[in-house]
């Protein structure tokens, strides 16, 4: 994957403050190196989806970082709701996110990100087409 940000994610995160930009750059990265590590995520896509910085590849389903100020402590990843991403997120990680409904995964930005747990999830969303007939996608 290509390590620069569009242009358009770009203009999104300049507005961010300096604690969920920092947190957004930290799990960029865990898609770049999730990415870097698969086999066929090579084209990763970053783009926004509902104003939000995406990420998509052929093979997945795509992956949107939300941070707003209603919820200012607390950054998300949110799912294809018609997967199963989230449910199977909770039967690996109970305690390590919060969930929302079967579309998000949350965490604080006042902790520590749990970045092994996370990194995981990006890459079995971005490769979900071909693990979603896998019993936890693969895990």
């Amino acid at each position: 994957m290509k390590a620069t940000v569009s242009k358009q994610v770009a203009e999104v995160i300049q507005h961010y403050p300096a604690k969920p930009k920092k947190v957004f750059s930290q799990v960029r990265q865990l898609v770049v190196d999730a990415a870097k590590e698969s086999v066929g995520l090579e084209n990763t896509e970053e783009t926004l989806k509902w104003g939000d910085p995406s990420y998509l590849s052929k093979d997945g389903s795509t992956v949107r970082m939300k941070w707003t100020e209603k919820k200012p402590d607390q950054f998300s990843l949110y799912f294809n709701c018609n997967s199963i991403m989230v449910e199977t997120i909770k039967e690996l990680y109970q305690d390590e996110f919060t969930y929302d409904g079967n579309r998000a995964i949350s965490f604080s930005l006042k902790e520590k990100i749990p970045a092994t747990a996370l990194k995981h999830c990006i890459a079995m969303a971005l490769q979900y087409h071909k693990l979603k007939k896998l019993p936890l996608l693969g895990s």
